[in-house]
């Protein structure tokens, strides 16, 4: 699955050239930041599962 701090890869490449998001916040909605340009896009979770392609890299786990 995917948790806060990851980097993933939405189906859709974003205007700016990149594909990688980082997800910065998670409850009902989830918020991602895109790692090329630092846009903020805030979807529902249902939004963000349909969406999602896959995790790129998982979150160093804090002690």
């Amino acid at each position: 699955m995917f948790d806060l701090g990851d980097i993933v890869e939405m189906k859709k490449q974003h205007a700016c050239g990149t594909n990688r998001w980082e997800i910065i916040r998670m409850g009902a909605d989830i918020k991602i930041q895109c790692t090329g340009c630092q846009h903020i896009v805030l979807m529902s979770r249902r939004d963000f599962t349909k969406k999602l392609k896959k995790v790129l890299s998982q979150a160093e786990p804090k002690d």
